[in-house]
């Protein structure tokens, strides 16, 4: 079936378990994003595996979900005190400058690939962020170092950008295990990653709305049962080990990257 025009939804001819498993992608997703930081590909790979959107439409519709959830979840971490750290908020602020410049690239790059080697991309990309869980979890608790310098921030930011850019996702996902390798403490990880995924999605939305690629009422579909995980994920992270979450969460990725290549 080809993908449907730009600026039309497809959202009525969808069947109601289709809509369901949307809605449930986007609750599971936020409270991935704000538990333990991977989470936000879930509505991704959603609109990717259930609809015939094309990329662009694919990463437009889930990038505008982020940018809700990325306020909510800065200000959920804002209020439990992580991002009032003046270290913290350093990480934070370098992490969003990067994603300004970062973002564009990778909304670039979407329009200029295929379905098929969409669905490439995402399967690499979940695969590795599997790969990273994996490797954090595997790892004993590194004693907590100071933050990165501003320089090393700056190209993960950078770098984290793009591929988020790419896909349609804000940033958490490869942000939090990777400030973790480097020593800085989960709960600060968490608090960095959201503050950057707001100008990720941000830039990323004008990125695709330029390119009239966001279906609206999928967005809200997907979207609104995000912001409600967003919250009950960061109370997970607060209250509870999310170690059983992670290990979940790592074994769907890892069983969907090769579907996903498979199905572009």
């Amino acid at each position: 079936m080809p993908a449907p025009r730009p600026g039309r939804s497809v959202m009525a001819g969808l069947s109601l378990p289709v809509l369901v498993a949307l809605g449930l992608a986007g609750l599971v997703g936020g409270v991935g994003i704000t538990a333990v930081g991977p989470g936000g590909v879930l509505p991704t790979i959603a609109l990717f595996a259930l609809t015939d959107l094309a990329p662009a439409q694919v990463a437009g519709t889930a990038m505008v979900t982020h940018v809700a959830t990325g306020a909510l979840a800065t200000a959920a971490y804002t209020r439990s005190g992580q991002l009032r750290d003046p270290r913290t908020r350093r990480t934070a602020l370098i992490l969003a400058a990067a994603a300004l410049a970062g973002a564009p690239f990778g909304v670039l790059i979407n329009t200029l690939v295929s379905r098929q080697v969409f669905g490439g991309v995402l399967a690499v990309f979940v695969a590795g962020v599997a790969a990273l869980m994996w490797l954090r979890e595997r790892r004993r608790p590194a004693e907590t170092r100071p933050h990165p310098s501003p320089g090393a921030v700056a190209v993960l930011g950078l770098a984290v950008a793009v591929a988020a850019g790419v896909v349609g996702v804000g940033g958490p996902m490869l942000t939090v295990p990777l400030l973790v390798a480097l020593g800085v403490p989960v709960l600060e990880s968490l608090a960095c990653a959201q503050a950057q995924s707001i100008a990720i999605a941000v830039v990323g939305s004008a990125g695709y709305l330029a390119h009239d690629a966001v279906d609206w009422p999928l967005a809200v579909l997907v979207g609104v049962p995000e912001l409600a995980g967003v919250l009950l994920g960061w109370k997970i992270a607060r209250a509870l080990p999310a170690r059983t979450l992670k290990y979940a969460l790592l074994v769907t990725l890892l069983a969907l990257a090769p579907y996903l290549a498979l199905h572009g």
